[in-house]
């Protein structure tokens, strides 16, 4: 039915497809999916800072008004 050594080549080829396979699904799974932004804006932490409670409104009034001055003024 196969001439001389052809099963054994198939075989041979099914299993290295499945280990590439399989590789490449564990990759594409284990690989983390980077995030938009992984840093924090200024404004960002001045805002969780003062929802924390560690600064009081005034500061943080002050020190968003400096920091939405500054970005107009490099636009």
């Amino acid at each position: 039915m196969f001439h001389e050594g052809g099963l054994f080549w198939g075989m041979h080829m099914i299993w290295w497809l499945f280990w590439i396979i399989l590789l490449v699904a564990f990759f594409s799974v284990a690989t983390p999916v980077p995030r938009r932004r992984m840093r924090e804006t200024p404004l960002e932490v001045l805002q969780r800072r003062y929802a924390a409670g560690e600064i009081t409104t005034a500061e943080y009034e002050e020190r968003k008004e400096k920091l939405t001055r500054d970005t107009d003024s490099r636009k």
